[in-house]
């Protein structure tokens, strides 16, 4: 028995080798280009351009072709791209707090709009309130370059091209943080309503008092994931912005050769500590987000 007893721990200690070991080749995939960014960043110059020269260098005819090379740790480590990045790069600064004015707008808007149209959907249950939701589901899966030409031609007709405002103003409208935040609402349980009611409670108070306390979960997973979205968005200035100086920081890459590189690397973790540090900060709301945006009717 006691041999049989060891064999089995044996056979689950190696079906748990074999499941983290699985678990973990995807994990360091996902992480590794991250690990190339950091040490890309601190490289020198000299030792990006000898490891990057396959990229910058025309082959002659006759000649083999080469691969890159890579080191994760740095023969020649330097901070000098930070420092130019940081201290000598205005134009950075200038699409960083562009990035923050639209991304928080965004997230504001769609706080005063999408919370209580959420809140309406899940509180008053009706037949027209149900059809009105399955159309905001509609549109919640038509991508942007469904939706561009017809938003490039009212944002004209309202002259807002090439100002903040076209890219905020749509995104303030969207209608996938209603939906999670209808996710949130509808656990709330219907009876307790019913009873608040019962007792004298106005609406505005079931609102503020029962709706928010307790569907926040589904509210600030609405926000980490409207951030993570709206920090990397890329498409939606590039359709309606001209100027670059009103870019987000998400359209902030530098002429890449292999004198800059290492800046290019450098600008690159700047831009995703914001996103990695809300991702962390926000993890349970996001998986709360994903629960949410899963659940039947």
């Amino acid at each position: 028995m006691k041999g049989k007893k060891i064999n089995l721990k044996i056979s689950d200690n190696i079906k748990r080798g074999v499941s983290a070991s699985l678990l973990l080749l995807p994990g360091i995939l996902v992480v590794l280009p991250v690990v190339l960014l950091v040490t890309g960043s601190v490289m020198d110059q000299y030792e990006l351009a000898e490891l990057l020269r396959p990229i910058f260098r025309e082959k002659g005819p006759g000649e083999a072709f080469l691969f890159i090379g890579w080191r994760l740790v740095p023969d020649y480590p330097s901070f000098a791209n930070y420092g130019k990045l940081l201290f000598l790069s205005p134009q950075f600064f200038v699409l960083f707090w562009n990035s923050v004015k639209m991304v928080l707008l965004i997230l504001a808007g769609q706080l005063l709009t999408g919370v209580p149209a959420a809140w309406a959907f899940a509180a008053y249950q009706n037949r027209f309130g149900k059809l009105l939701f399955t159309l905001y589901v509609v549109l919640m899966l038509l991508p942007f370059q469904v939706t561009m030409l017809s938003s490039y031609l009212v944002l004209n007709g309202f002259s807002l091209l090439n100002t903040h405002s076209a890219v905020i103003l749509p995104a303030v409208f969207s209608t996938f943080p209603v939906f999670l935040c209808y996710g949130g609402f509808r656990g709330i349980r219907m009876q307790l309503f019913e009873a608040a009611r019962v007792d004298g409670a106005t609406e505005l108070f079931l609102f503020f008092k029962i709706g928010l306390p307790l569907g926040k979960s589904g509210i600030l997973s609405a926000l980490v994931l409207g951030f993570l979205e709206y920090w990397n968005m890329m498409e939606q200035p590039m359709a309606f912005l001209d100027d670059k100086s009103l870019w987000p920081l998400s359209l902030y890459l530098p002429e890449i050769t292999w004198e800059r590189a290492g800046f290019a690397f450098c600008a690159s973790i700047i831009t995703l500590i914001p996103a990695a540090f809300v991702f962390v900060l926000g993890q349970d709301y996001l998986e709360q987000g994903i629960i949410y945006s899963g659940l039947k009717e």
